[in-house]
């Protein structure tokens, strides 16, 4: 071991394992948090943009209506102007009153149709030319916005002739009017509209950002914080968090990294148990297997010893010690990937089920009875060595189950062996008399570590069963519905090679 290579110590120490993931590249790959704007101050920017943006469309239709009802009004005094100057006798108005009706309407020019006719029914005395002209009477959203527009980036001095309806279905009334007033007007109300939006977009990016902070970026730093505690030193389970209680998907998130960790920090001593397991096999081994070479040795030796007793049981100390000596070459295995493959032959069941009864001492004068309920003549497909360490495991098992219960009655604790052949299957149930299996180790019954019943057991025993009996195509599993426990195996036959056996029958024929 000294000598050894670290290529060898962790294929020794591993093996089976993923490869170790480089805790440096995670380091250079882990993200690093910002010193600028953080998460809150990205969110504040962006509600402000958005409300903005919220602002901007709704100052567009907003300026545009406002552009639409100045000008209603200029027309309104306009048709105000119209009916005073249409009223008077023989068209004769004072120059006084008409400048003031002009003034009042805000236009350089007042005119009406009626009918096929259309007068100029006031005017200043310099009537400049038409730069623009809009139609009141037909004035849709989707023209009103760029034209509002048209008139907030113009110049200052433009002429505009405006039409509107007068009193009388299929008349109008037209102003002519300088532009300028109005432009001025709009951007009054742009300013108005501009603070205002401003003073709501703050507020509401305020109301927002405290809002979504409150309830959710202050959560989730919690969140990092703890798993970043945690990853420090996943083995300290002060560090996992504690859920808050909440019922949405925050609280979600709570109770499934509470769960995640707890999970984690369960797999880790866990490992660091197998790990520690496996430190200590590496050492007793040596040493255990000189003893059971010693011990077989001595076995050797009473061999000759004429005695009939001593001849009895020499052959059976024999084979348990050369059991025992496999076994101890294959505890290390169980950190590899998987077993040895089965070297499968054809074997009687019967003898596998007495064997299991001589190992364990369950003589007729033993506390625990043992019932041998396998079909007469039944053979089984499968390797002996590793059928024996599966029933041996499961009856170990159900001993232990059955003495915890001392002082026993072999007419009431016992443990039976059954088996039969179905088609081209082998079913094998293991049973006992016992309490049962509790419903808390049910769930991680065949995992190592994890399925033990009893205080002190380490659960490799079914684990070791259900890989042995993985190799073989197996299945095992406990049975539902039965006194004490029952552990059912089913072992399928090995596939035929129909080439070989007809190969075969031609060369006999």
């Amino acid at each position: 071991m000294a000598g050894m290579s670290d290529d060898r110590r962790a294929e020794a120490g591993g093996a089976g394992m993923p490869p170790a993931i480089d805790r440096a590249v995670l380091d250079v790959a882990a993200p690093v948090p910002s010193r600028g704007i953080g998460l809150s101050g990205k969110l504040l920017l962006l509600t402000v943009l958005f409300v903005l943006v919220a602002e901007i469309l709704i100052y567009a239709p907003a300026v545009a209506n406002f552009r639409n009802s100045w000008l209603d009004d200029r027309l309104a005094a306009g048709r105000t102007a119209a009916l005073v100057l249409e009223a008077a006798p023989s068209g004769m108005v004072p120059e006084a009153l008409m400048r003031e009706l002009l003034d009042s309407a805000g236009a350089k020019a007042v005119a009406l149709k009626t009918g096929p006719a259309r007068r100029l029914l006031a005017a200043s005395d310099e009537l400049p030319g038409v730069d623009v002209t809009v139609d009141m009477r037909e004035q849709p959203i989707f023209r009103s916005i760029p034209e509002a527009f048209a008139t907030l980036f113009a110049r200052d001095g433009r002429t505009m002739r405006v039409m509107g309806t007068a009193r009388r279905a299929g008349d109008f009334v037209e102003i002519v009017m300088d532009e300028t007033p109005l432009r001025h007007a709009m951007l009054r109300f742009s300013k108005s509209i501009l603070v205002v939006s401003l003073f709501i977009s703050v507020l509401t990016a305020a109301l927002v950002y405290l809002t979504l902070h409150l309830m959710f970026v202050r959560p989730m730093r919690r969140l990092t914080d703890t798993m970043v505690a945690f990853r420090e030193n996943p083995e300290d389970l002060s560090r996992a968090i504690v859920p808050t209680g909440r019922k949405d998907e925050v609280g979600v998130a709570e109770y499934e990294l509470q769960t995640m960790q707890h999970s984690l920090h369960d797999m880790l001593a866990q490992r660091s148990r197998l790990a520690a397991l496996g430190l200590a096999v590496s050492k007793i081994n040596h040493d255990l297997r000189n003893l059971l070479a010693s011990a077989q040795l001595f076995s050797d030796r009473l061999a000759n010893v004429p005695d009939p007793t001593v001849q009895r049981f020499a052959p059976k100390m024999i084979q348990a010690l050369d059991r025992a000596i496999a076994f101890c070459q294959s505890t290390l295995s169980y950190g590899r990937a998987q077993e040895a493959p089965p070297q499968r032959r054809t074997v009687p069941l019967s003898g596998l089920a007495e064997e299991v009864r001589d190992t364990m001492g369950l003589g007729e004068e033993a506390r625990i009875g043992f019932v041998n309920a396998v079909e007469d003549g039944l053979f089984i497909d499968a390797d002996p060595d590793h059928l024996f360490r599966v029933l041996l495991n499961l009856a170990r098992n159900a001993q232990q189950a059955l003495e915890s219960r001392a002082p026993n009655d072999p007419a009431r604790d016992h443990i039976r062996i059954a088996g039969r052949r179905e088609g081209t299957v082998t079913v094998i149930e293991v049973s006992d008399t016992g309490p049962g299996v509790p419903d808390r180790a049910r769930h991680h019954l065949f995992e190592a570590f994890q399925g033990s019943t009893r205080p002190g057991g380490t659960g490799l025993g079914l684990a070791i069963a259900a890989e042995l009996v993985r190799a073989h195509g197996g299945v095992i599993a406990l049975a539902e519905g039965t006194l004490g426990a029952t552990f059912r195996i089913t072992i399928p036959d090995r596939p035929i090679d129909l080439a070989s056996v007809r190969r075969a029958q031609r060369k006999r024929a």
